[in-house]
């Protein structure tokens, strides 16, 4: 195709994208690597009780750890115009399988916390710290599997599409990794928003740790739109774009897009980190709050009394979720 040909030195990325990319990894990395060190630690020995709550977010920091520890790597290829070779496939194949684990993991919390507010008599059935680690490791091995069809693509640089031939397995991708994930944590929070607003209504009394649950699970959810939304908005423009052919400088300008998204996409290690910090610190108050012969809500084995103390228990288990 000539105009994939005549095109891959118009879409090269400017020295001034190269430098922003290289200014926000700069930051991002050593942020991003102490934070998440930290939390695997916290994760890993400080907390006493093995819940739902912590399998997925020790999961979710190690996902983290491994993007952050890709971004140097990264920004050293796309400065030095990087070949594709078996360093720049391993490099690549961590960064998109962690990345995407992220995403994952982050959805399957948003259905876990749904199931605990929506539905406190069944919670107790269906979640336990066993189940999140078995869906945790099918997690891993389905996105591992399927993401290595994608290093199939044959481009000359490393972390770059020089070519304007479009990619269906970009929609495949999009779809996957962030259409379903998106509806599916935008549903579950909407629904479980809705029902602590519902309870602060009856609830007086418990106003204040529902508006911080309330609090939790919006932050939760702009931030994955945030973060995730805009980067995969650019790369399915330029899908349609390529499709349709309109210009190189088109699929130049949203290229620059897809680059400066990308590197708030990445920032979302760092935002985990932040939330990271509130997790331990409910855990933390949790911890205090019982006396020494108390069960925590998350690992009772015997069911509330009624639904009222179902949901109240609910509300407690999500203070202890916050993730992204």
């Amino acid at each position: 195709m000539t105009n994939s040909t005549n095109c891959s030195n118009i879409i090269k990325l400017s020295y001034n994208v190269q430098l922003i990319q290289v200014i926000i990894y700069a930051t991002i990395f050593p942020f991003g690597a102490i934070f998440n060190v930290l939390a695997l630690w916290v994760f890993c020995c400080k907390l006493k009780k093995w819940t739902e709550t912590r399998v997925y977010m020790i999961n979710l920091v190690i996902a983290d750890c491994s993007v952050v520890c890709t971004l140097p790597f990264t920004v050293y290829f796309l400065w030095n115009d990087w070949n594709r070779d078996t360093l720049c496939l391993t490099i690549q194949s961590i960064y998109l399988i962690n990345m995407s684990m992220s995403s994952y993991i982050i959805t399957v919390i948003s259905v876990d916390r749904y199931i605990a507010i929506k539905y406190p008599l069944k919670a107790k059935s269906l979640r336990s710290p066993w189940k999140a680690g078995l869906i945790c490791g099918l997690l891993w091995v389905s996105t591992i599997t399927g993401l290595n069809i994608k290093q199939k693509r044959n481009e000359p640089l490393c972390f770059q599409k020089l070519s304007t031939k479009p990619e269906t397995s970009v929609l495949y991708f999009l779809i996957f990794i962030v259409l379903i994930p998106l509806i599916i944590v935008s549903f579950c929070s909407m629904h479980v928003i809705r029902s602590l607003k519902k309870k602060m209504i009856t609830n007086s009394n418990k106003n204040k740790l529902i508006e911080k649950a309330i609090y939790i699970v919006s932050a939760n959810m702009i931030v994955f739109i945030v973060c995730f939304l805009p980067a995969h908005i650019g790369m399915l423009a330029r899908f349609v774009v390529e499709k349709n052919f309109f210009s190189c400088l088109a699929i130049q300008k949203i290229r620059t897009f897809i680059s400066v998204t990308t590197c708030i996409a990445n920032s979302n290690c760092c935002m985990d980190a932040i939330c990271y910090y509130f997790v331990a610190k409910e855990f933390q108050e949790a911890s205090s709050f019982h006396n020494p012969n108390s069960h925590h809500p998350e690992t009772k084995q015997t069911p509330p009394l009624s639904v009222e103390d179902s949901r109240n228990a609910g509300i407690k288990m999500l203070q202890h979720q916050s993730q992204k």
